[in-house]
């Protein structure tokens, strides 16, 4: 395999120019679908361009100039420097999508909420049986006194993300994916998709360890063929996202543990680190959607 060639300024790799217009098509899209113009884009790359050249290029020991920046983004001096006075706008997450993908995570890791078979099992709205095991009590885990089971509930049914049934509470999805409520999806899809994106830009910049990121891709299916393999890619990925859910719970459990029992000892330096995760799994096939480009 040949080895990448360095970049050149302002001439890029083919290679490269060829797959960012694969991962622009669809945003692309989704933007003229909501009214976001070029111009507005254009406005937003430029503060983006100066961020990320500012906190992620820098030379070590030396202050980052504007004079730099400009360097290595082409965006103007004086732009450069208004753009860096400027506060960047954080726009709160959604309390419900923070919120209920934590209920949920817990619903589907812990046996105290699960079935004998490992599933969510449908929850009785308030205390019910010796065990306490309820929705209230599900909530209330994860969010103490700060928000009232009722009002998630209320959430979720009119996100359609759980529903009730003979007094109880059956979650409809393996994972918070609201049927409604566009501010909720959308903060999944700048997660996920800044993730998996983050993970590929590692790899493609030689970093190590590199991070897994693999596909299967066939492109002579019939509509049946793709139709079966679409059902499998949805069951094999919820066992797998089932599975890293409850490890991951269960990991960060003892590492809140291990950081309670470290307060007040000289050792607590490692334990009161704390860092993300985040595990995906994707499925695409142009039966459904052939607006994709090539």
């Amino acid at each position: 395999m040949s080895e990448t060639p360095p970049p050149v300024p302002g001439n890029p790799s083919p290679t490269l120019v060829a797959a960012l217009r694969r991962v622009l098509r669809p945003l692309v899209r989704l933007m003229l679908a909501h009214q976001v113009t070029y111009p507005f884009l254009i406005s937003l790359l430029k503060s983006i361009f100066v961020e990320v050249a500012e906190q992620e290029m820098q030379v070590p020991g030396k202050r980052q100039s504007d004079s730099r920046i400009h360097l290595l983004t082409g965006v103007h001096r004086k732009d450069v420097k208004r753009l860096r006075a400027e506060t960047a706008a954080n726009p709160s997450v959604p309390q419900t999508a923070s919120v209920g993908a934590q209920i949920i995570g817990r619903w589907m890791g812990s046996r105290e909420f699960a079935d004998s078979a490992g599933r969510p099992r449908p929850l009785a709205l308030k205390q019910a049986g010796s065990d306490g095991v309820s929705f209230d009590a599900l909530v209330e885990q994860v969010c103490k006194q700060d928000i009232r089971p009722r009002v998630i509930l209320d959430e979720w049914l009119r996100l359609g993300v759980a529903h009730i049934e003979d007094e109880h509470v059956v979650l409809n999805t393996g994972a918070f994916t609201p049927e409604k409520g566009f501010d909720e999806k959308v903060f999944f899809f700048g997660k996920n998709t800044q993730d998996h994106i983050s993970a590929a830009t590692h790899n493609l910049l030689g970093n190590k360890p590199s991070y897994f990121d693999r596909s299967v891709y066939y492109d002579q299916l019939s509509r049946n063929s793709v139709d079966t393999l679409a059902d499998l890619a949805n069951t094999l990925g919820m066992q797998a996202l089932t599975e890293m859910n409850r490890a991951a719970l269960k990991l960060q459990e003892q590492d809140k543990l291990d950081r309670q029992q470290s307060q007040g000892r000289q050792d607590k330096g490692a334990n009161g680190e704390k860092f993300r995760m985040n595990f995906g799994i994707f499925n695409f096939n142009d039966r459904t959607d052939k607006s994709h480009g090539n």
